[in-house]
């Protein structure tokens, strides 16, 4: 009996010699943020920072820093570059349904000079270089870019929204994979600074890097194009999308050199990277040129059920050298269905030929509020009346 004894206590001994010694893992935090509040405070919700980038010094990796509604105007931009884990990313969010606007109008560059270039440090209102970071439900305005993302992996972007910016609303390049733009509005950016030719809605350019996904965006008057893939040497997997009424000079830009493509996928005239980009399930309409367009891409892109609409010069614009692959694409009222080139062509509309009509061209619905979840509304909005599976439906 006693040498049973003995050994139990021996083994409650180390057990607790185990536990006294294992690493204590740091339970995860929520930092608050409020205009009301103080970079000297704690950082709780009855104490919270007054910035931004003093929560972010403060967070460690699976941290949250909850922004409280307000606008948060910028005497610097947000500098984002320590990384999360994927066991234990960051998270930069809006508190609960609140709105917050991150406005970087007094920062640099907002317009720069003619012919100037924005230093890269000084790009975006918000600046990352870090990955497995969330960044969900803000408002980002007036910046020298909205969110300037370069050497990126692994993080997500989630209900954005990127307006009014002197350059491109979100932009991703360099090494840079695996990152999700979700649900992103981004419009109404420009850049007198290069006569309008540069400020898109969505860059995912000059870089490289494998899965990438674009699901749910919406790209509308931009002053040059709504998405643009230039110079991105990896497969970008776009889903679900929109892009409108980009290339226009609605701000009176001397010179003006916008291109009004909606949707840009790559290229460098014929000789650039020949990257398989992959369209399915989305709209491109009212823009100043091309609905799609390989813009030289050699690549083997695909674009399917899709639909351009009422787009200036082409519908789908493939023939730059890519060998694009279009199945069950719907053309209306462009001012040319598709120019082929060696790209192949099966089951679209004008391959069937006839005449086409739709249930609705009413856009209201899927230009409007989005669902709760940041998705975006559906409706009957360019479907084919003859209900074949032709084209897009959101």
């Amino acid at each position: 009996m006693k040498s049973r004894n003995l050994l139990a206590g021996a083994l409650v001994g180390a057990v607790i010699s185990a536990v006294i010694q294992a690493p204590a893992t740091a339970a995860a935090t929520t930092l608050y943020v409020a205009v009301n509040g103080n970079d000297s405070s704690a950082g709780t919700l009855a104490a919270p920072f007054r910035t931004i980038q003093r929560a972010i010094a403060a967070a460690v990796a699976g941290d949250t820093v909850a922004v409280r509604g307000g606008t948060y105007p910028l005497a610097g931009n947000i500098q984002i570059t320590k990384s999360g884990t994927a066991a234990a990313p960051y998270t930069l969010t809006a508190y609960g349904t609140e709105r917050v606007i991150i406005d970087g109008e007094a920062l640099g560059y907002t317009p720069g000079a003619v012919g100037s270039t924005i230093p890269a440090a000084q790009r975006g209102a918000i600046h990352m270089e870090a990955s497995y970071w969330r960044l969900i439900n803000l408002e980002i305005v007036n910046g020298p870019y909205g969110v300037y993302c370069a050497g990126c992996n692994n993080n997500v972007f989630d209900r954005l929204k990127t307006y009014h910016n002197y350059e491109t609303g979100f932009q991703l390049q360099g090494a840079s994979a695996g990152n999700q733009i979700l649900n992103l509005d981004s419009y109404g950016n420009r850049d007198p600074r290069k006569n309008g030719e540069s400020a898109d809605g969505l860059g995912i350019k000059e870089g490289s890097g494998a899965g990438n996904v674009v699901r749910g965006a919406r790209l509308w008057n931009n002053v040059d194009d709504g998405f643009d893939a230039w110079m991105f040497t990896s497969p970008i997997t776009i889903q679900n999308s929109v892009a409108y009424g980009n290339g226009y000079n609605r701000w009176s830009i001397p010179n003006f050199s916008g291109d009004g493509n909606g949707l840009k996928l790559g290229g460098s005239s014929g000789t650039g990277p020949a990257a398989a980009h992959a369209v399915s399930n989305t709209f491109s309409w009212g823009n100043a040129a091309h609905g799609f367009t390989d813009n030289g891409n050699t690549g083997a892109i695909t674009i399917s059920r899709s639909t351009a609409y009422n787009n200036a010069k082409t519908g789908f614009d493939v023939d730059g050298g890519s060998t694009t692959r279009l199945t069950a694409n719907l053309a209306l009222g462009n001012k040319t269905a598709v120019a082929l080139g060696s790209s192949t062509a099966s089951g679209n509309s004008w391959n069937i030929g006839g005449t086409w009509t739709v249930q609705s061209t009413d856009a209201s619905a899927i230009t409007g509020a989005r669902n709760a979840d940041g998705s975006i509304r559906t409706s009957n909005y360019l479907v084919p009346s003859n209900g074949q599976a032709v084209g897009a439906k959101i």
